[in-house]
């Protein structure tokens, strides 16, 4: 496998850090019965989540990956989920197993820790609060933090130059094709977990620089 030398490693956190959907299908499926809608079932939320919260509605209220709903139901909808997840983030997620260990590596290191996610900041703070991961980082750039999100390369980019790190020192942990198509793009390393949300395919389909399978398997990989 391959060996980073990061001075920054910046981390993605749905299906990274924290498996959120257990929050997120309650949320689905408590927008879909005020609405009058079937329920939804977790291994279509767990398919269809990753790339914001505007997109997930949209596929819930079609039941397709790639559904556009009509317009009005779709701005019906999502205050409806949004008032709905505002009450589940948190109570149900939980640390994927080896994050707490990964994490405490890469800090014992000192390197620059970051969280870039696509999620909203509104549910950013509250969920990094709840699982005790927010003072692992020093910056936290959600999905409305600037005007563009993964898989676009601004979010990395940026947090390159909060920190004044070159991007090719720089190291993102991440699950999905976003995360890859944003460090390519970005020209940092990228590593994948691969339990992670990538819409049912093998993030291996998309070369990472490597995969694994627990954060604890960072210790093999990154050193100074």
């Amino acid at each position: 496998m391959a060996r980073f030398t990061p001075r920054m490693v910046l981390f993605d956190l749905d299906g990274t850090l924290v498996d959120s959907v257990p929050d997120l299908h309650v949320a689905v499926n408590a927008m879909q019965a005020e609405l009058g809608n079937p329920e939804r079932t977790d291994a279509d939320v767990r398919t269809w989540v990753g790339n914001g919260i505007e997109r997930l509605v949209e596929r819930a209220l079609t039941n397709d990956l790639d559904g556009k709903p009509d317009p009005a139901d779709f701005d019906k909808a999502l205050p409806v989920f949004k008032r709905a997840y505002a009450e589940s983030n948190g109570k149900h997620s939980k640390l994927f197993d080896g994050v707490t260990q990964g994490l405490d590596f890469v800090r014992s290191l000192g390197l620059s820790m970051g969280c870039v996610t696509n999620k909203a900041s509104a549910f950013t703070l509250p969920l990094l609060e709840q699982t005790g991961l927010k003072d692992y980082f020093e910056v936290i750039i959600s999905g409305d933090t600037l005007p563009l999100k993964k898989p676009d390369p601004a979010p990395l980019i940026y947090s390159a130059g909060w920190f004044h790190v070159h991007p090719s020192e720089a190291l993102m942990i991440g699950d999905s094709i976003s995360d890859v198509k944003a460090a390519r793009a970005a020209g940092f390393s990228i590593v994948c977990m691969s339990y992670g949300y990538n819409h049912g395919k093998d993030i291996r389909d998309y070369d990472p620089d490597a995969v694994i399978d627990s954060m604890t398997e960072l210790a093999g990989l990154v050193g100074r």
